[in-house]
């Protein structure tokens, strides 16, 4: 985990973070938590809360760099990564 979970810290059970870098082109990006770690995304293995169901990578349109936006982690064989993503908009 990046921290300890705390409900009041973490609301929705989400991490806040910041969209840092993203690559339509690619469906990859980079992801700045609130204590500064970089933790990248890639289509088709993220998800966006709130996109439709279908193409190569749904709800990236919902997403700009820049963006504030809560996070979920998850361990692969390529170190962590973000497997979900939920725009505060």
């Amino acid at each position: 985990m990046i921290d300890d979970f705390d409900s009041e810290r973490f609301p929705g059970n989400f991490y806040p973070g910041m969209i840092m870098r993203l690559d339509r082109n690619r469906g990859r990006g980079l992801v700045r938590s609130h204590t500064g770690k970089e933790i990248p995304f890639e289509f088709p293995h993220v998800s966006v809360i709130g996109a439709q169901i279908g193409g190569k990578a749904p709800g990236i349109e919902l997403l700009r760099e820049g963006d504030s936006i809560g996070f979920d982690v998850g361990w692969t064989s390529h170190g962590l990564r973000v497997t979900i993503i939920k725009p505060k908009h």
